[in-house]
């Protein structure tokens, strides 16, 4: 290796790492805001122990009360255990719009129909805030990094990394609304309640991985936390220089007197 060679490879080592870690870092940001493997767990299991219990029994009251019950039992463990328990009660209030639609129609269909609505909505939301500039994935992912709104204006790099997510995202829960609404009104209970539970997770990890990818290769976030901490304490410094310098003075005027 020539020394022309080392620092270069020095150089590629450190780009390397920074990579890896802006990575890792998005990663861990991504898990944390859409819950990881517990999160998606608690998505699926109220779904599929409705569609288990109404296959079975045919019975609507038993397999919505199993339901809400499951949701309330994910958040009463989070509360036990600390945990966030945003997810879980996302899950309940989802289940229990379900439950009481269902009830309300006597038609066991619509216990999916609140939820698919959202997910159609949902899709529209993001390609529309995308449209719009402010592309929804990063008004979520925005306080997740640190970052708020500073990349509307500061980082157009991550900007358009956040549109490319929204997109994907839009499209993905379109395209997921294009294949349940019209089972909604074709199939039964059960084949549109089997479809919707296989289809929860793999567009959901779909999406997720996308987001990964773009905001991967996006420029890192600017930490306006870290700045708002910066510009505090070098305010705070002048202050007390000022206060030093007027405390320096006043011996001077005082020994003139």
């Amino acid at each position: 290796m020539t020394s022309l060679d080392k620092p270069t490879t020095e150089h590629d080592d450190g780009r390397h790492g920074d990579d890896a870690h802006a990575k890792a870092v998005t990663e861990a940001a991504l898990f944390d805001a859409f819950g990881g493997v517990r999160g998606m767990v608690e998505t699926v299991l109220p779904g599929l122990l409705f569609v288990t219990i109404f296959t079975v029994n045919k019975d609507l009251h038993s397999a919505a009360i199993a339901a809400l019950a499951v949701s309330l039992l994910l958040v009463v463990v989070r509360l036990v255990r600390r945990d966030t328990v945003k997810h879980a009660f996302s899950g309940v209030f989802g289940v229990a719009f379900g439950v009481v639609f269902a009830m309300m129609t006597g038609n066991a269909k619509d216990f999916y129909l609140p939820g698919m609505l959202y997910t159609l909505g949902l899709g529209v939301a993001y390609i529309v805030t995308t449209l719009a500039g402010v592309p929804l994935i990063g008004l979520i992912l925005g306080p997740v990094f640190k970052e708020n709104l500073s990349w509307r204006t500061r980082n157009p790099g991550r900007k358009k990394a956040y549109a490319k997510a929204s997109w994907a995202w839009g499209l993905i829960l379109i395209g997921k609304s294009a294949i349940l609404f019209p089972l909604y009104w074709w199939a039964d209970t059960t084949q549109l309640g089997w479809v919707l539970v296989a289809l929860k997770i793999p567009p959901f990890l779909l999406a997720v991985y996308l987001t990964w990818v773009f905001l991967a290769k996006a420029p890192p976030p600017i930490d306006v936390f870290a700045e708002m901490e910066e510009a505090e304490r070098a305010e705070k410094e002048r202050e007390e220089a000022e206060q030093a310098a007027a405390r320096a003075a006043t011996p001077s005027r005082e020994g003139e007197a």
